[in-house]
C-alpha cells in the first residue's frame, strides 16, 4: 500500500521521538500526535505543527492514519494496539509488547487475520552494532549483557526486566537460536516497589549459556553485550555503536599473539532505521524484522525471570521467619 498518514498515540519521553522521526521520513505525513496529558499533546503537536488530540477514538476518526506507533504505559498496549488494529491501522507497539502471553497471542490473531503490520519496538535490534554482529556471529558458547545506569522515576509502572533486560533478551534470542532449557534470575526493589536489579542466567539446548545483568540505580551507565564464539571475542558497545573482536593467533615460536579489530560500518539512529522499517513493511506487505512472535517470546522469557525472582523472595521472607523462630 502507498503508507503516507502516520501518528503517535503516546508522545512521552520515548513517544516524542518518535512523532520527531516521523516528520523527518521522506514520503510520509504525521497526521496527529495523542496524549492523555493535555498540555503534553499541545506543546508536542504545536513543536511539529501537527493536530493533537487526547483521545484515541477521535484521534482515529478525525485523523484516519494509515499506521501508528503505541508508545503508551505498558498496561494500555493491548487496548490501544487493539483499537488501531480494528480499524484496519498497522501498529507498531513499544516493547514489551503487553502485559501477558495471551494478549500478546489475541494481537497476533488480530494481525494475522486483517492482513496489518504488527511490529514490535525492540529498538536495539536496529543498533548498526547489533545488526553488524547478527551477520558474524555464528556460534555463540557463552553471551554476557550489562545494561546499567542511574535512577529514573520516569518509568514507574513496570521493573527492570519488563524496562530494560527485555531487550538484551531479546538481542539474546535472535543471536543464540535455540531453545531455552533453564532460567535462574535473582533481583531486588531499591528505589521503587518494582526490581530495581535484577541477574539472570539462562542455558539453551545447543550448549549456549547467557548471563543478563541489569540496574536502574547503578552510578555507572553501561550498555554492552560480550559474546564468546570458539575462536574469537566479540564485544559490543550499544552506546557508541562499536564493536570490537579479540582473536589469538599461535606465531611460528608456538607463542600467542592477541589480534584486536575494530570493524568499519555505517552507523544511524537506531529509532530512525526502526521506524523506516516499519514505514517499508507496511508499504511492501512484508513482515518486520521484529515481529509479534519474537515480542511474545521476548516476553515469555521476561516473564520467567520475573517468576524465578519472585520464588527467590518468597523463600528469603521464608528464610527470615526460620530464623526470627528459632
Amino acid at each position: 500500500m502507498e503508507l503516507k498518514r502516520l501518528g503517535v498515540i503516546g508522545v512521552g519521553h520515548l513517544g516524542q521521538h518518535h512523532a520527531r522521526v516521523y516528520t523527518e521520513l521522506l514520503g510520509t505525513q504525521l497526521v496527529g500526535v495523542v496524549d492523555l496529558n493535555e498540555s503534553r499533546a499541545a506543546a508536542i503537536g504545536e513543536n511539529l505543527g501537527v493536530p493533537w488530540y487526547t483521545d484515541a477514538d477521535d484521534f482515529i476518526k478525525r485523523a484516519r492514519p494509515d499506521a501508528v506507533s503505541v508508545v503508551v504505559p505498558t498496561s494500555l498496549h493491548y487496548e490501544i494496539a487493539g483499537k488501531a488494529l480494528s480499524n484496519g491501522i498497522h501498529v507498531l507497539i513499544e516493547k514489551p509488547v503487553t502485559t501477558t502471553v495471551s494478549e500478546a497471542e489475541s494481537l497476533l490473531k488480530m494481525a494475522a487475520d486483517s492482513d496489518l503490520v504488527l511490529q514490535v519496538g525492540h529498538v536495539e535490534r536496529f543498533n548498526s552494532a547489533v545488526q553488524y554482529i547478527s551477520k558474524i556471529v555464528h556460534e555463540p558458547l557463552f553471551l554476557q549483557s550489562r545494561r546499567l545506569g542511574p535512577f529514573s522515576p520516569r518509568i514507574s509502572d513496570v521493573g527492570v526486566v519488563l524496562d530494560l533486560m527485555i531487550h538484551d533478551i531479546d538481542i539474546i534470542l535472535s543471536l543464540v537460536r535455540s531453545d531455552i532449557t533453564a532460567i535462574s534470575a535473582t533481583g531486588k526493589c531499591i528505589r521503587s516497589n518494582h526490581e530495581d536489579i535484577a541477574s539472570a542466567q539462562i542455558s539453551f539446548e545447543n550448549g549456549a549459556m547467557a548471563h543478563i545483568l541489569v540496574s536502574r540505580v547503578s552510578e555507572r551507565r553501561l550498555r554492552q553485550l560480550e559474546i564468546m564464539e570458539p575462536e574469537r571475542y566479540v564485544t559490543v558497545n550499544y552506546e557508541t555503536q562499536d564493536v570490537s573482536i579479540n582473536r589469538c593467533v599461535r606465531q611460528s615460536n608456538s607463542s600467542l599473539m592477541e589480534i584486536i579489530e575494530h570493524p568499519v560500518f555505517p552507523k544511524s539512529e537506531p529509532l530512525k532505521l526502526e521506524l523506516q522499517h516499519f514505514v517499508s513493511c507496511v508499504r511492501e506487505g512484508k513482515q518486520p524484522l521484529v515481529g509479534i512472535s519474537d515480542g511474545k517470546r521476548a516476553l515469555e522469557v521476561a516473564i520467567s525471570v520475573l517468576k524465578q525472582i519472585h520464588i527467590g523472595e518468597e523463600d528469603s521472607v521464608k528464610e527470615e521467619v526460620s530464623i526470627e523462630s528459632i
